[in-house]
């Protein structure tokens, strides 16, 4: 009887989980289904604690009280402009514990007898890649927050070494299956430790949408054979939902930069990076208060975010200056590209934050077209993605990266502390454009002059 109800808990936990991920697609649900999500992820821990395997409770309580006041501690103190490197974090604290109770139910179970090598296989793999997403996770959290550089690490021979330690840790996988004991178990830990960060460190900090999103799909995989080796249905199914869902998202970042996985792994876009060089052409800059001058007159404003805006901690401003325009009767959208920021629908999580209506923020396939009429694009912290060599120039690693055709509004004006590349390391040609006009400083202070002059006018 108990047996049967924890699997009827399982099976509602499993279609609460579906139906999070549905509720995720859109905005407007989304809180809807972190809460469906959540409620799921409750029922099926609290079903497991009545499964008979369990004798003592101590241990649970006191993991569950460390990491309640841990989980909190950090929703409540990290900033949104910190969320992605919170985001690899959790990823791969997820990825660690499934390889720690991958690791831990086989060491409990090789000193009284031989287990089936389909069982070692998916011990094995979990240890592999939760193992690998933990220090991958680490170095990619490390990138976002600037403890590591957001630049391409690449050592000499780099893409070998990481081969190398591909093989050794499938190598200790079967020896782990021929000869059970726990050496290679301890051996394919270390191992996939050490593949996990040779696998991130070439990835620079243009590419960290993509690889975040990786990343939560290998923890989805991890926790998926960690099911296996537990026979946990719930796990097995929340685990390849992860997996399957993180994969997708993953092709869908990738495809935004028209790039494959294979080459933001391995490529090492934004290794070399050119000093952006004004030699011989023009940029015009402009002032708070002619920006709001011209604004004042515009009938129709886009504003495109960027990781610049993330960085000085814009969106409030972006908010009060999106008020203002409103009062003035200025029909105000924002243009949001796929791998704007540092993770996937950071620009929309930090709009969120300041309060902005889903319904001003477009996707890059619906506001391309529009930017002919457009007055005023105003582009806050953005680079790469609005690059226009993206289009025109082969030589550039940007080339054929679908942008935000901002160099077609009638008026375009950049937000920027100075004229540096970005992530990838390339000139934008966007800054000597005819159109463009460059206000130099910090993005928040500037939006701030910028409101301040518009509502006195």
């Amino acid at each position: 009887m108990r047996e049967s109800l924890i699997q009827v808990a399982y099976l509602v936990a499993s279609a609460l989980f579906i139906i999070a991920i549905k509720l995720l697609n859109s905005p407007r649900t989304a809180r809807l289904g972190n809460g469906l999500g959540a409620l799921g992820m409750v029922l099926g821990a609290v079903a497991t604690l009545f499964h008979q395997a369990i004798g003592r409770y101590e241990w649970i309580v006191l993991g569950v009280a460390a990491g309640g006041a841990l989980g909190t501690w950090m929703a409540l103190r990290v900033q949104m402009t910190a969320m992605p490197q919170m985001v690899a974090l959790l990823n791969g604290f997820g990825g660690g514990a499934s390889a720690l109770v991958g690791l831990g139910e086989a060491l409990q179970k090789l000193p009284h007898g031989d287990p089936p090598p389909a069982w070692l296989l998916t011990v094995g793999l979990s240890i592999l890649i939760g193992t690998a997403t933990l220090s991958g996770s680490l170095i990619a959290a490390g990138k976002l927050h600037e403890v590591l550089t957001g630049r391409p690490i690449v050592l000499p021979g780099h893409h070998y070494q990481t081969a190398f330690w591909l093989i050794v840790n499938v190598g200790l996988m079967l020896w782990a299956i021929i000869a059970p004991t726990p050496l290679p178990l301890w051996l394919l830990t270390a191992s996939s430790l050490l593949l996990g960060v040779w696998m991130v460190l070439p990835v620079g900090g243009a590419d960290m949408p993509v690889i975040v999103a990786f990343l939560n799909s290998l923890s989805g995989l991890a926790a998926a054979a960690t099911g296996f080796v537990l026979q946990n249905y719930l796990l097995i199914i929340a685990g390849t939902l992860v997996g399957a869902s993180g994969f997708i998202l993953t092709t869908i970042m990738s495809k935004a930069m028209n790039r494959s996985l294979w080459s933001v792994l391995f490529e090492a876009v934004g290794g070399q990076v050119s000093a952006a060089s004004a030699e011989g052409r023009t940029v015009r800059q402009t002032s708070a208060e002619d920006l709001a001058l011209m604004l004042s007159y515009a009938q129709s404003v886009v504003i495109v975010p960027g990781y610049g805006m993330a960085v000085s901690q814009a969106q409030h401003a972006v908010k009060k200056l999106l008020d203002a325009l409103q009062k003035k009767g200025v029909d105000v959208r924002f243009a949001i590209h796929p791998v704007a920021g540092r993770m996937p629908g950071h620009m929309n999580v930090l709009l969120a934050e300041a309060d902005v209506p889903y319904d001003l923020m477009w996707e890059m396939e619906r506001i391309n077209p529009d930017f002919p009429q457009v007055d005023v694009a105003l582009v806050i912290g953005a680079n790469d993605v609005v690059n226009p060599a993206a289009k025109t120039d082969r030589s550039s690693p940007l080339y054929g990266m679908p942008i935000l055709e901002v160099e077609k509004a009638r008026t375009v004006v950049v937000l920027k502390r100075s004229m540096n590349p970005g992530f990838a390391g390339v000139e934008n040609e966007l800054f000597y454009k005819p159109n463009t006009y460059m206000l130099f400083g910090d993005a928040k202070k500037s939006l701030e002059a910028i409101t301040q002059a518009l509502t006195e006018s």
